[in-house]
């Protein structure tokens, strides 16, 4: 069998000979998976503080942290800490529990038509998906959809025109692809094998809707939790049913620029 099959499909939920090739492999890739999370998390605290020092703002760091917009340095520097951690993970996994090709053993594959489907399903993500999933919640929380911008805002928002454009760019073409190697290659290809004893249909689905939930957890944002996990999921499910990863990226990407696009427009006033 050349490929991950369909959720609920007749054959195996996973390959044979795909890393990760076994449970105890998979185990290490779920641990390799936190270790690179939360020390991407500490790496990246440890290197705003360093660049901080450096450009003589040390002891705005706590100040920083809490604002609201912080500066466009700031931003970018937490950004590439944690993908070190992402980074070091997704090498680590790949040379000890896999083939040592990281493409290859996250699915990092495109086709052509990924761009097209990729972007609709990610402009469909926050114009429909996202707004469906908050319906209930609009008579009970003033202001929800500002609120729900916050995150957005504080990533993208606030910087002069250079500083915008070089983190709307990272938001929208970086992160996609970086996220998706550590979610849906590293993470949930690890959960698919240790699932699959659940099921040939109820493993996936399992596998599937834990590593959405968990990429809703990982940003840390209790109001947008939801769509947050709601698109995970749905990312995580392109990420099985196409075994590779170029439509999640453009989805991914569509869904962020999405974001970007509305912060500019309010920013001008359009």
């Amino acid at each position: 069998m050349n490929g991950l099959q369909p959720l609920g499909g007749s054959e195996p939920a996973y390959p044979v000979g795909r890393p990760p090739r076994t449970v105890r492999d998979a185990w290490s890739w779920a641990l390799m998976a936190a270790l690179g999370f939360f020390g991407g998390q500490i790496f990246s605290s440890v290197l705003v503080v360093a660049v901080a020092v450096g450009i003589g703002q040390g002891s705005r760091v706590s100040a920083l942290a809490r604002s609201s917009i912080p500066p466009a340095w700031f931003v970018v520097t937490g950004l590439v800490g944690l993908w070190a951690g992402f980074a070091l993970a997704l090498l680590i996994a790949s040379k000890v529990r896999g083939s040592g090709s990281i493409v290859s053993d996250m699915g990092l594959r495109v086709r052509p038509w990924d761009p097209l489907v990729g972007l609709a399903v990610g402009v469909a993500g926050q114009l429909i998906l996202v707004p469906l999933l908050y319906l209930p919640l609009q008579p009970l929380i003033p202001n929800l959809d500002k609120r729900l911008g916050g995150p957005a805002e504080r990533l993208t928002g606030g910087f002069p025109g250079a500083d915008f454009a070089v983190i709307a760019v990272l938001t929208v073409a970086v992160v996609p692809v970086i996220e998706e190697l550590f979610f849906r290659g590293l993470l949930l290809r690890s959960l698919v094998r240790i699932c699959g004893p659940a099921g040939k249909a109820l493993g996936p689905v399992l596998a599937v809707t834990l590593t959405g939930v968990l990429f809703g957890l990982a940003h840390a944002e209790t109001l947008q939790l939801l769509g947050l996990a709601g698109f995970g999921i749905v990312l995580s499910a392109m990420a099985y049913k196409f075994d590779r990863l170029g439509p999640g990226i453009f989805a991914h990407g569509g869904f962020n620029l999405v974001a970007v696009l509305a912060l500019a427009a309010r920013s001008t006033g359009h």
